[in-house]
């Protein structure tokens, strides 16, 4: 039986601001077969209008059915235009980014884009703020301008990573005659202009997505028809590859099956140097026990992540010490300076001090899955160890989980996170700047300001003093906790090629790179 086949590709965060002309016409695939491939994963999509998601799985549909100005390259971290002809920084202040759309561009439905779909497509997506869409991306953008081609955009303040969160899921254009202005798009119809057209959608269950011969931008390869299938649990994910209903597998297989594949035979894997990471995350809302620091903090003094990587992950993720994860700028090991070793008599004083009457009680939620159930139950083991903490567990699926800690239904709760864009300002605003992502009620004025100060640099190195600044404040504060981080596994069969440039770290879903052999 042949040996596992194993490519590597290695993302380098890098320059960011990017304009120039682009677009070409796809290519014809060369391709025999007219089957589609089966692609499983377990990343749900919460929802098929781009205003109302935040989410990998949503994100992943996205970057396939609709458009941004802006997309990313293969292996390259400085965005290209995509839907636009051209895009630039006006001046030098990086208040004002203009780009300008293509000429040529039509929705599905045969309809013309304009700038003024641009326009509407992000002032609705900041009107209907919903609680888990991505608005918390944009918190300098002040308004959006549709003069002709051309579309403007209007900053509060320097922000020399708007061309990359542009590039985004967030950045999706959307038909303003299909989408309501003041809230989210029901039903499971899509209008955009991506490389796909979403022909048929159900819901935790299957996407399948068939090229559309009208699309015209960065993309110049031709992609074939995919079927994407939704899994509820890395298990089923494992158990569809193994009974071989599924050609190629993203996101998230089973520590136990990751620590196995070198035996497989017959498969590629794929090893893309991303930045995955997870955290344990802290209600810091009134009411909540962890609303008080000393709680948070003694609980990060307990936390044993070797414990946890080795255990519930099988070594198949490494321990985080940070708030930015290795391999971005500014990358510090704050939480580890802080406790170098886990330590309950150093928790037992801190909540003395603070007069905090133990066991502290309080609620964990998850999201239901048996990997993150067995991690669940280690940090559950290693806080009630001490005698300190009496933890209640609490478990959900996807989208009920997502409501829930968004409400502020759990006082803890852990998420998995990847990064929007290839730049360490993904780690920081959207998970610890004041309405952040997490939805915890944490707000930090310093921290605030540090991030601010780390967007004004178009060159990024010299923003690295302001994000190791942050996780110093982060590590004192502790909103949150970090645990782990890993690469991005991609498996795929030998019939299949393509699969090393599914996914690279800068959040796009490339379909159309998979082919058959």
């Amino acid at each position: 039986m042949r040996s596992t086949v194993r490519l590597r590709i290695l993302i380098t965060c890098g320059v960011l601001v990017a304009a120039g002309v682009g677009g070409w016409q796809l290519l014809p695939s060369d391709g025999l077969r007219s089957d589609p491939i089966s692609v499983g994963t377990t990343d749900e999509v919460t929802s098929l209008d781009p205003a109302g998601a935040y989410d990998a799985g949503s994100w992943a549909m996205y970057s396939n059915v609709f458009q941004s100005l802006l997309t990313f390259k293969p292996g390259f971290t400085t965005p290209v235009p995509d839907a636009a002809e051209s895009c630039k920084f006006v001046g030098a202040k990086l208040t004002t980014y203009r780009c300008t759309l293509r000429d040529d561009l039509t929705f599905a439905n045969g309809r013309k884009m304009t700038a003024e779909d641009v326009e509407y497509s992000f002032e609705r997506m900041l009107r209907i703020k919903t609680d888990v869409g991505p608005q918390p991306l944009f918190p300098t953008l002040k308004n959006v301008v549709a003069d002709g081609r051309d579309v403007t955009f209007n900053l509060s303040g320097r922000d020399a990573t708007f061309p990359l969160k542009l590039a985004t899921g967030a950045g999706s254009i959307v038909d303003k005659d299909q989408y309501p202005a003041d809230a989210l798009r029901t039903g499971l119809a899509v209008d955009g202009s991506g490389p796909y057209v979403l022909k048929e959608y159900k819901p935790g269950e299957s996407a399948r997505l068939e090229p559309n011969p009208a699309y015209k931008g960065a993309i110049t390869k031709a992609g074939g028809p995919v079927l994407v299938k939704y899994f509820g649990t890395s298990e089923d994910l494992a158990g569809a590859w193994k009974s071989q209903q599924v050609d190629v597998t993203h996101r998230q297989l089973p520590p136990e099956f990751l620590a196995t594949l070198e035996t497989e035979g017959g498969t590629r894997l794929t090893e893309a140097e991303s930045a995955e990471i997870r955290n344990l995350n802290f209600n810091v809302r009134p009411g909540s026990p962890l609303a008080d620091k000393a709680v948070r903090q003694a609980v990060a003094a307990v936390i044993d992540r070797p414990e946890i990587t080795t255990g519930a992950y099988k070594g198949t993720v490494e321990p985080l010490y940070s708030l930015i994860p290795q391999g971005f700028v500014g990358h510090s090991t704050a939480f580890y300076d802080a406790n170098p070793a886990p330590s309950a008599k150093k928790a037992k004083k801190l909540l003395k001090e603070a007069g905090v009457e133990t066991p502290v009680k309080f609620t964990f939620g998850f999201r239901a899955d048996a990997t993150y159930a067995a991690e669940t139950a280690e940090i559950k083991r290693q806080l009630e160890a001490t005698g300190l903490f009496k933890v209640k567990v609490v478990e959900a699926d996807w989208k009920g989980f997502q409501k829930a800690y968004a409400r502020g239904a759990y006082d803890a709760y852990t998420v998995g996170w990847l990064p929007d864009f290839p730049d360490s300002d993904s780690f920081t605003a959207p998970l610890v700047g004041t309405a952040n992502t997490l939805h915890n009620g944490f707000s930090s004025k310093r921290i605030d300001s540090l991030v601010v100060s780390t967007q004004q640099f178009s060159d990024r190195s010299r923003a690295t003093g302001d994000f190791r600044a942050i996780q110093t404040e982060v590590a004192d504060d502790v909103p949150l906790v970090p645990l782990w981080q890993k690469k991005d596994y991609v498996l795929a069969t030998e019939a299949v090629g393509g699969s090393q440039y599914l996914t690279d770290g800068t959040g796009i879903w490339r379909l159309w790179e998979l082919d058959w052999i």
